[in-house]
């Protein structure tokens, strides 16, 4: 493993990929508003370069940041000058990312000819999962199919997974994983999604009785160039690769390009910021697909966008604090899903709006997908809670999925069973 760990970095060097030795993820909980307006001029300072894993959000809730190592005296000095106490949670970031990329080529010998021999316990590239994809169509003719619902910036084409046991414009759950790039443990999730609904559909059980009367639709790669670009260059990459006029960096948080409260607090104008909204709704061809797709649809019951990390599912609203009409409906459902989601493993999930559990977003999936009348919109935060963050290990990938599918369940069955 140290072998590999070593070779990790030594491709890395030579493919120009960017590296993050010595960068720390630094951990602070503000306990006043003083603290909180504190970490939050930490922003501002945009020559620090600081990543924002964890935004600063209400007392008492961590506040993550991943600090280039040219800047770790400077931040420290700003702390401890504001009384403020931090602990690190990652000691050095590229030490992470050498033992993910050794697993990555370790995992990568071995081709699957098959989807029964698809190392379900590894991070692939978006090649890999797109072929995954491929033979799951190809193995399942009369279940799944793979739809082409629009392309991105960089001309990638936008797959969803649709199964489906037959008739036409049957109520379907959308389900979305890895919108944000980086956060690969989504987009792996996905990829045991798609296995298990067709397993439980050939063994009678789990989500089989669902497809009897609704479709599922599964998008793996939300952000496929963002995602291609956290393997090719940066891995902490989040948003999309679009480069707008007037812009003066790339990119554009997908999950505040919806047009719902769309440009208001909870998101940034700033191009350079990793919540900039775009400059207009639905600017980004990734959101705008989906957009499409669901107007046309016009039968999706339940939305479902899955995220990490945090520990969380989240229901509309993110963008004003009046409560959603079915705020009490969608936080029973929470309940019982977080419920049977701790009931494998004992992970504890948090759950509520998204304004009241973590902070003001605008513009976000859910909360325009509820505003289209679809009821059953829900986020989830994966794990963890902070010690691998966006750098979860790959032995955890099979037991987050499993954990989050009997959560899913939950959700998918109450709108069957409530889509009238």
């Amino acid at each position: 493993m140290r072998l590999l760990v070593l070779l990790a970095a030594l491709v890395a060097a030579a493919t120009c990929t960017e590296t993050f030795f010595g960068h720390q993820v630094l951990r602070v909980v503000p306990q006043s508003d003083e603290e909180l307006q504190k970490v939050q001029e930490l922003q501002d300072l945009e020559h620090l370069q600081l990543d924002f894993w964890l935004e600063p959000r209400k007392l008492g809730l961590p506040v993550d940041i991943r600090v280039p190592f040219r800047s770790l005296q400077a931040v420290k000095v700003h702390l401890e000058a504001s009384g403020l106490s931090y602990s690190v949670m990652i000691e050095d970031v590229q030490a992470l990312l050498n033992e993910e990329k050794a697993e990555m080529l370790r995992s990568s010998r071995h081709r699957s000819l098959d989807t029964a021999t698809f190392n379900y316990e590894a991070y692939h590239t978006i090649d890999e999962i797109y072929n995954f994809m491929d033979m799951l169509v190809a193995e399942n003719p009369n279940l799944v199919s793979k739809l082409e619902i629009g392309r991105s910036t960089e001309n990638r084409p936008l797959y969803v997974l649709k199964f489906s046991t037959g008739g036409t414009n049957r109520p379907a759950i959308w389900i979305d994983t890895g919108i944000h790039s980086r956060e690969w443990v989504t987009q792996a999730s996905g990829v045991w999604f798609a296995k298990k609904i067709v397993e439980d559909h050939a063994n009678n059980e789990g989500v089989a009785s669902i497809l009897e009367t609704m479709d599922i639709l599964l998008e793996i790669v939300t952000n496929p160039d963002g995602f291609a670009y956290t393997h090719s260059t940066n891995r902490m990459w989040r948003k999309t690769r679009s480069k707008h006029a007037g812009a003066i960096c790339v990119g554009v948080d997908p999950n505040r390009n919806w047009d719902a409260g769309f440009g208001d607090a909870g998101a940034s104008s700033s191009s350079c910021s990793e919540t900039y909204h775009g400059p207009y709704p639905n600017s980004e061809p990734e959101v705008k697909s989906i957009v499409d797709f669901v107007k046309s649809h016009g039968n999706i019951k339940a939305f479902v966008s899955i995220h990490s990390y945090s520990q969380l599912l989240l229901y509309p609203y993110g963008y004003t604090e009046t409560p959603a009409p079915d705020e009490q409906e969608l936080h029973e459902v929470s309940a019982k899903a977080v419920a049977a989601l701790s009931s494998l493993y004992g992970t504890k999930f948090t759950y509520g709006s998204i304004i009241t559990t973590i902070y003001r977003a605008s513009g976000s999936t859910v909360d325009w997908t509820y505003n289209q009348g679809i009821k059953y919109s829900f986020t989830f935060e994966l794990r963890d809670t902070g010690r691998y963050g966006f750098l979860l290990p790959a032995t955890q990938i099979v037991p987050t999925a499993q954990e989050t599918w009997l959560a899913l369940k939950v959700i998918m069955e109450h709108a069957r069973d409530n889509m009238y």
